[in-house]
């Protein structure tokens, strides 16, 4: 757990300390949603009162890993910026979906 807080202590020095301007840019909401992810993640890791684990859907992480990838080196591969966009939502939307499973498996073996 300290582990996770300590990602989830990243993520609010992101929010904290970063210029609103910068949050427009496609490739911050990308960032902020992958150390949320890996938070989560590492949470599941660490902890020792699940009998069975859960595990978030590793073709998800990986295309949302290849999306954040594309928007991240965009210029590199010359990407308009459109599809830039698009990559970058693609890969925010991918770990957000890849957060929901996992923590609807948590609540259904609670209840």
């Amino acid at each position: 757990m300290i582990a996770a807080g300590l990602l989830l202590l990243a993520l609010a020095m992101v929010v904290l300390y970063t210029s609103r301007a910068a949050f427009f840019s496609p490739l911050a909401l990308v960032v902020v949603a992958a150390i949320g992810l890996a938070a989560l993640l590492l949470q599941l890791r660490l902890r020792k009162d699940l009998q069975a684990s859960v595990h978030a859907p590793l073709w998800l992480n990986v295309l949302g890993l290849l999306l954040a990838l594309a928007a991240l080196f965009g210029d590199l591969i010359h990407l308009r910026a459109m599809l830039m966009l698009i990559a970058a939502l693609g890969a925010v939307l991918c770990f957000a979906i890849s957060g929901i499973v996992v923590l609807k498996a948590l609540r259904n073996r609670r209840v």
